[in-house]
């Protein structure tokens, strides 16, 4: 079975789930040739007793159009959770989870997939695009950041901090990553 690569890209309100809410989630699903074949999002109820962190709420604040996009159309964790296992279930293919970075937005979909569906169809599966991107450019890991990776890795996508804008973004990059590894 093929492998479907899952971009995900998370908005929260601090830096670990369950004293903080994860408050937007995206995902865009493509095949290694860079093919996107569906994407999910969701925005989210917080969490019952969570806060938002006092940093993260400060750098909302910078943040005024991603703040109001990911607090419209609220479901509750549980339906979105249940609703994005169905939609990966219906991918044609193994789900990889695929990020920048791959801790973060992997811990916040994990432990959400867990409490709120009781499943999480990535089993124990995560890619960090800097890491691979890392192995690819022979760089230090600190040293491996966006501006000094080459710039045909990069389509002319925004990055919006907007959960699905953002996940479609790294999900080009992550393939056309992929494809210069595969040449």
């Amino acid at each position: 079975m093929k492998e479907i690569y899952v971009s995900t890209d998370v908005e929260t309100d601090g830096p670990i789930p369950g004293p903080h809410s994860m408050l937007s989630f995206g995902s865009a699903a493509y095949l290694a040739d860079k093919t996107l074949i569906g994407t999910f999002t969701a925005n989210l109820e917080t969490l019952p007793g969570a806060s938002g962190y006092p940093e993260t709420m400060e750098w909302w604040k910078t943040q005024p159009e991603a703040w109001a996009a990911c607090r419209v159309d609220l479901q509750s964790p549980a339906e979105a959770m249940k609703n994005y296992v169905v939609w990966l279930k219906s991918l044609p293919g193994r789900p990889v989870f695929v990020a920048y970075p791959v801790v973060f937005d992997y811990m916040f979909v994990q432990w959400y997939l867990h409490k709120f569906a009781g499943e999480s169809p990535f089993s124990f599966i995560g890619l960090d695009i800097k890491s691979y991107a890392m192995a690819i450019l022979k760089k230090d890991f600190r040293h491996t950041v966006k501006s000094n990776m080459p710039r045909h890795w990069f389509d002319d996508l925004p990055h919006t901090h907007k959960a699905l804008e953002d996940a479609i973004e790294q999900g080009a990059l992550f393939c056309n990553i992929l494809a210069e590894n595969t040449k």
